[in-house]
């Protein structure tokens, strides 16, 4: 059994004359009636003129540009083969080299929006502005749970967003519930829908899956427009009750016998006090997402969500429950972003069926995308940049949305697979060689 192989290399000189003089012809044939025949005027008839002479140097012009075309052509590979034999790191090596790049770039973030409240205290605009990029990395890592993870593309996220929050919203206006009771209780009855949408389309791919969530989606906010009695239909919930720190309300004054966070801890009453406290308890939600996300995919639920992504026929055959790791991933990510809705309900304090619409899964999912499948810190970068785009196009009035985007576009063809489309494997195995080594060494 024989096998041909094909050796790429850099052409000989003969080669490269033979290439040129190929390619002058070309333009020679090209060239006779485009630049060696012109029509002119001859006293009101029109006559053929020959400008043999411009044809000529037209001719050798691309015989020589087509040599040193093919000479720099040729002296870049070698220098990229010359690159890639003196490189002496491994892929392995590689990865682990751009983990730490993403390990720092991600201790940098979190310092980052730590401190943020505390220089720009004063500053309503970047608080509530950085308030909203958290609430977006939140709803990013509960649809990279079921995107990113375990590869079901879902177009109606924005239904378990808006669970969450008219959850919260009915039970602290119509039963008193207070925030951390509420969120808990939301979270179930999103994880609660999240499995009722999956179990019908277990059987369904692509395209077909994406119809039917991004219908799923549109029933939810149509249900909440129409059942007036329920929801308030177009008009919304108002009143909705806000966060209190441990029992201490942000207002001005509290009812006789209590006290506000202000006279508490000895302040002058500020507006800012709320804003900086929901910001952390924001910043908090969605590091305490991140901590049990990470924790998932180490768990064989979460190698089953990413070995359902790469084959789930494979799975399959492998004896695993497809539809038990399905229904968890629609589960899991449907109750994230329904403890998202509660924020945003309370932060808000009104919410309306406007708030939920198509556009905004659509941005959720471009987050995930843009971000890196499956990549955590790619969905941190992809939402800050989602929100901050179209912040810094407000000043062009009506191109603010054809900046928004041709940024995406250019971010999609600059990184195709993302902007950290590198991610860590879940699980690394020793090559045995390696291991032996080791142990030899040891000794």
């Amino acid at each position: 059994m024989s096998a041909v192989v094909f050796a790429r290399h850099a052409m000989t000189p003969a080669e490269r004359l033979r290439d040129a003089g190929w390619v002058a012809f070309v333009g020679f044939i090209l060239g006779v009636p485009l630049v060696g025949l012109t029509t002119v005027d001859m006293g009101g008839r029109l006559g053929v003129e020959t400008r043999f002479g411009l044809l000529a140097m037209a001719v050798v012009a691309v015989f020589a540009g087509r040599l040193l075309l093919r000479w720099s052509i040729d002296q870049a590979r070698n220098r990229k083969q010359a690159r890639d034999r003196a490189s002496t790191a491994t892929a392995a090596d590689r990865a682990q080299g751009a983990q730490k790049v993403v390990t720092v770039l991600g201790w940098v973030a979190l310092g980052a929006s730590i401190a943020l409240p505390i220089f720009y205290s004063d500053n309503r605009y970047v608080v509530d502005t950085a308030t909203t990029v958290l609430i977006y990395v939140m709803l990013g890592w509960g649809l990279n749970v079921v995107v990113g993870l375990a590869g079901l593309l879902d177009l109606g996220y924005v239904a378990f967003y808006a669970v969450g929050a008219y959850s919260y919203a009915l039970l602290s206006t119509q039963f008193g519930w207070s925030f951390w009771e509420a969120l808990p209780v939301s979270g179930a009855l999103a994880a609660s829908f999240g499995i009722l949408l999956g179990y019908p389309i277990l059987r369904l791919r692509g395209d077909y899956l994406a119809i039917v969530t991004l219908g799923f989606g549109e029933i939810i906010r149509i249900i909440l427009v129409n059942w007036t009695e329920f929801s308030g239909g177009p008009n919304g919930i108002s009143s909705i009750p806000r966060p209190s720190f441990f029992g201490l309300d942000f207002t001005r004054s509290a009812p006789e016998g209590e006290q506000t966070f202000a006279s508490f801890f000895g302040l002058e009453f500020s507006p800012m006090h709320r804003l900086i406290f929901l910001y952390y308890l924001i910043l908090v939600l969605a590091l305490l997402t991140h901590a049990f996300v990470s924790r998932l995919r180490k768990l064989p639920v979460g190698r089953a969500w990413e070995a359902l992504r790469e084959d789930e026929i494979a799975c399959k055959a492998m004896g695993m429950n497809t539809t038990n790791i399905k229904l968890s991933a629609f589960a899991i990510g449907a109750m994230l972003g329904g403890f998202a809705g509660v924020f945003f309900a309370a932060r808000q304090g009104f919410i309306s069926p406007e708030s939920f619409v198509f556009t905004e899964s659509a941005i959720i999912l471009a987050i995930v995308v843009l971000g890196g499948m499956g990549s955590q810190m790619g969905v941190v970068l992809a939402a800050t940049l989602l929100v901050l785009i179209p912040e810094f196009g407000r000043n062009f009035a009506e191109y603010r949305m054809l900046l928004f985007g041709l940024a995406m576009v250019l971010i999609m063809v600059w990184k195709p697979g993302g902007l950290l489309a590198h991610r860590e494997p879940t699980l690394r195995l020793n090559p045995l060689g390696k291991a032996a080594g080791n142990k030899e060494a040891a000794r």
